[in-house]
């Protein structure tokens, strides 16, 4: 009898093995991945996104990398480190076979000139200001000093790294497993397009080995130090809000990863959607470069106009918020502004000569294109013109062009999710200081900063989250930022194919573990050869 296996046959037969097979390890693997659509750059002195963020697992390593599930720091280009008894000087040994994809070797001079580069006052980092905790770190970014000599970064070695901080820090480590404290090849520098280029000379796992505006192509690094662990030949991030097709395409096994870009009620199957807590905050924030918005008596004054029963409910958000900083273990428990007082509200207006808001200029509410977003915002202008004499206007501002924007000041509101660089409440309260790179709203209060400075001194864990409490307190209850919801992370991952991806409170997933899985064929079936064609039959 003759076999006349039809392409429908065909059909039923692979999606038969999909979904009864078992899987083994693949020997050589292609990672896919889906991203909502917006661009990336490759200098992580300037990055932001958590976009920018995931990828640099892929191309940078700094001198330590956070486990991918408990995000605890782990050896990276530093083999070791030795702390000195009084926990201010952190000695960092980097590995001999700790290379660049292009051969050049990593040294500790390459991290002295990415660190130095970071806390130049030219140079604007985003996370400079994390690095003030070293010694004489502030002082040379603000200008005060330019003497490199007087800042606690050495070189004693071209494979040691000496750091020497002004009082010790227990969360050190943890801050550098940020990717922002990654080094950067004199290449990179030398070449001056490559922040938006087609690749840059990293150390990592893997190379950027071309992109588009719709794929990201990365390849094993052969010559990183730790190749032998890493099992994904490569991997193919694309770039795509076409939720419909995507989805098909998970659903089929063909992306194994989606973050973005998916419909997660639409997957097949129910333990594909990973669902964890996540250290991040949706949140509204007030610019105080406006006289009246810098007073906190008409931020809050405001802020208590709002209906905070509709705006902050389960219909419209997954975990209501109304503090910054989210739960974690230890951290006192704070209570925001939660409710309406119409009564208090006008009160404090008419006490800072605003009197039903006469004489505050237009508010400027900058959002990005989100239904989240504008319900917030659309519920801010409708309340504020109905009970206030006042003018409020909404500026709508694509994705990839959002957060440029909030760097201006010609706005009064804006309004981001926040995910913590670490876990500490400090990742949510250093960016609102007056000497961060990340405070967008000029906000500046001595007496928060000084808060903040005791708490980063404090040895003892209670004391610290008391201090820390503090400061946060005077940014909900003078209504500097308002906050919305404590989020959880939502991930559509295959992981009866994807395996050594972990979910974790950061939300970022080395790619250095990552690895797939392919299904063998049940019994009796004998796999087609590689270079079968269909249309044979």
């Amino acid at each position: 009898m003759k076999n006349n296996i039809t392409r429908a046959a065909i059909a039923v037969l692979l999606i038969l093995f999909s979904a009864t097979a078992l899987f083994s390890e693949a020997d050589e693997s292609t990672l896919l991945i889906n991203f909502s659509t917006g661009d990336f750059q490759l200098d992580p002195a300037h990055s932001y996104t958590t976009t920018e963020a995931q990828l640099y697992s892929a191309i940078y390593e700094g001198l330590v990398s956070p486990h991918p599930l408990t995000l605890e720091p782990m050896p990276g280009a530093a083999s070791r480190w030795v702390i000195s008894p009084d926990g201010r000087t952190y000695t960092f040994f980097l590995r001999p076979e700790g290379k660049y994809w292009n051969g050049e070797t990593v040294t500790s001079t390459d991290f002295a000139a990415a660190w130095f580069r970071l806390i130049n006052p030219e140079e604007n980092a985003e996370y400079s200001f994390m690095l003030d905790i070293i010694e004489g770190a502030y002082e040379y970014r603000t200008g005060q000093t330019s003497n490199m000599e007087d800042v606690g970064i050495r070189v004693i070695s071209p494979l040691i790294f000496e750091v020497k901080l002004k009082e010790p820090a227990e969360y050190f480590l943890k801050l550098i497993c940020h990717h922002t404290f990654s080094p950067v090849n004199p290449l990179n520098l030398d070449e001056g397009r490559w922040k938006h280029g087609p690749s840059a000379v990293g150390n990592g796992p893997f190379y950027l080995y071309s992109r588009t505006e719709e794929l990201a192509v990365f390849r094993k690094n052969l010559l990183y130090w730790d190749a032998e662990r890493v099992k994904l030949d490569a991997i193919h991030i694309q770039f795509s809000d076409s939720a419909e097709t995507n989805t098909e395409r998970f659903n089929s096994g063909e992306i194994h990863w989606a973050p973005t870009g998916i419909y997660l009620g639409a997957l097949e199957r129910s333990e594909n959607l990973v669902t964890n807590p996540l250290f991040g905050t949706t949140y509204f924030y007030f610019t105080a470069f406006d006289e009246a918005l810098a007073d906190p008596d008409v931020r809050r004054g405001l802020s208590l106009i709002l209906p905070w029963d509709r705006i902050r409910n389960t219909q419209n958000f997954f975990l209501p918020s109304d503090t910054l900083v989210p739960s974690i273990p230890g951290y006192p428990d704070l209570e925001g502004i939660n409710k309406r007082d119409m009564q208090q509200a006008l009160q404090l207006l008419h006490k800072a000569g605003y009197t039903k808001g006469r004489g505050i200029n237009p508010i400027k509410i900058r959002i990005p294109e989100s239904r989240d977003s504008m319900f917030v915002a659309a519920t801010m202008k409708s309340e504020w013109e109905k009970f206030l004499d006042i003018e409020v206007e909404i500026e709508v501002f694509p994705f990839e062009d959002y957060f440029d924007s909030l760097k201006k000041s010609d706005y009064s509101m804006g309004t981001t999710s926040w995910i913590g660089d670490y876990a500490d409440p400090l990742t949510f309260l250093q960016m609102w200081t007056a000497g961060s790179n990340l405070n967008d709203s000029g906000f500046n209060d001595p007496l928060y900063d000084a808060l903040l400075n005791k708490a980063v001194k404090e040895k003892d864990t209670e004391t610290r989250y008391e201090l820390m409490a503090e400061a946060e307190g005077r940014l909900i209850n003078g209504a500097l930022v308002l906050p919305i919801e404590n989020y959880p992370a939502f991930n559509a991952v295959n992981t009866d194919i994807l395996q050594g991806w972990y979910p974790n409170v950061l939300d970022i997933h080395p790619f250095k573990y990552m690895y797939l899985l392919k299904p063998e064929l049940p019994r009796g079936v004998v796999e087609a050869p590689s270079d079968l064609h269909l249309s044979s039959y």
